[in-house]
């Protein structure tokens, strides 16, 4: 089972620290943020990673070179322009998987994370498996709610945020046409067919959204505020 690391976005939000350096490039407590989900993902037996990127694209291939040093196979998903997170997956399908029914890890590169890798399904009988937190301020409202069977509803009480960490079948983007898309809708669809599971995670979690929150993780990781990190 291979995993993906989300990498190609604009960053426009994290400006001016992102004009010249690809966001998950920018330091937390003197390591590069996509080294953290490399590292975690090795730990916990993802061999194969790939990482899609599109804005100073060269820099991330420059920096994480073939992924020896972490002990795992990075491979690149060069995208002329930003595809979206759907458009993205869709793109590097070829390098993730051989067949539509395999499934494959996808995490967002800017988010910042304890959760134990491990604790993935390596197979899962829905279109996809969402790992689902607590609301953060930017996002009150959630995004999804989570049945106590574990099936992931669109709409319910007490709405769960995405994490941007997920397990997904290709058969999930087997109607996908080439270029930009977004994710949301596919999940939304495949949620309205109940055929999305989820889990709910309760440690660190933060959306590398804004320098402020950047600055905010950075400061926990050197105070060893983290577990596990």
């Amino acid at each position: 089972m291979k995993a993906m690391i989300l990498a190609a976005g604009l960053g426009k939000r994290m400006r001016p620290l992102t004009l010249t350096t690809p966001k998950p490039l920018l330091p937390v407590a003197g390591k590069r943020l996509i080294e953290y989900h490399i590292e975690r993902l090795a730990q916990a037996g993802f061999c194969e990673i790939v990482i899609n990127h599109a804005w100073l694209g060269e820099q991330i291939e420059q920096a994480l070179g073939c992924g020896q040093h972490y002990g795992v196979k990075l491979r690149y998903s060069t995208e002329g322009e930003p595809l979206e997170t759907a458009g993205g997956i869709r793109k590097a399908l070829p390098l993730l998987v051989d067949q539509r029914d395999e499934c494959f890890v996808v995490v967002n590169g800017d988010v910042f994370t304890n959760y134990d890798f491990d604790n993935l399904p390596r197979q899962i009988n829905t279109l996809a498996h969402l790992v689902l937190v607590n609301n953060p301020e930017h996002n009150p409202a959630g995004d999804f709610a989570l049945d106590g069977d574990g099936i992931v509803r669109n709409t319910g009480d007490d709405c769960l945020t995405f994490s941007g960490i997920s397990v997904l079948k290709a058969e999930l983007f087997s109607e996908l046409p080439a270029g930009p898309a977004a994710l949301a809708p596919l999940l939304r669809q495949a949620i309205a067919d109940q055929q999305v599971s989820g889990e709910s995670f309760n440690g660190f979690w933060s959306d590398i959204g804004t320098p402020e929150r950047l600055a905010q993780v950075d400061q926990a990781v050197q105070e060893k505020q983290i577990d596990g990190i």
